[in-house]
């Protein structure tokens, strides 16, 4: 498990939902969301708002797909809620997401959107593998919403929000 201390004391880690296949020529960073895809967006962003989760920063990939994925959570929150874009997210290492969530030390909580395996890896890195394994035994989902809280024995994984 990982060493970053609050704050942030809450993190929210979302994979993009359900990209549609690359078309000839097209490259991987410009797939765009499924049908499906925009609708589980839609469906975990309004979840994610009746569980009264608000992030105080949305920080997501600049693929496309991750772009589409928190354009439905900006649609679902407060107009005050800050919205990052960084480069750096995509085809990113786990020390990369963990990084850029324990330099944001000015939020109480923070939104990373972006992809697996690298998703899934930081959510192991917060919880340790046995959580991981107990909580998702089947991988994190497309447009899956983990909540990971700090408590006085580490990071633990408080709720999974999925469509």
């Amino acid at each position: 498990m990982t060493s970053i201390k609050p704050p942030p004391s809450r993190i929210y880690l979302l994979r993009h939902a359900k990209a549609q296949r690359a078309t000839s020529g097209q490259k991987d960073f410009d797939r765009a969301l499924s049908d499906h895809g925009y609708a589980a967006a839609e469906i975990v962003a309004e979840k994610a708002v009746d569980k009264d989760y608000k992030p105080d920063l949305v920080i997501s990939s600049t693929a496309r797909r991750c772009r589409q994925t928190a354009d439905a959570i900006r649609r679902a929150m407060s107009p005050a809620t800050e919205f990052r874009y960084v480069d750096e997210l995509y085809d990113a290492t786990t020390d990369t997401y963990l990084d850029i969530i324990s330099s944001q030390v000015n939020e109480d909580s923070v939104m990373l959107v972006g992809h697996n395996p690298t998703i899934e890896h930081a959510l192991e890195a917060l919880i340790g593998h046995k959580a991981l394994v107990s909580a998702l035994p089947k991988g994190f989902p497309t447009a899956g919403l983990a909540v990971i809280d700090f408590t006085p024995s580490g990071w633990v994984l408080t709720d999974f929000v999925t469509e």
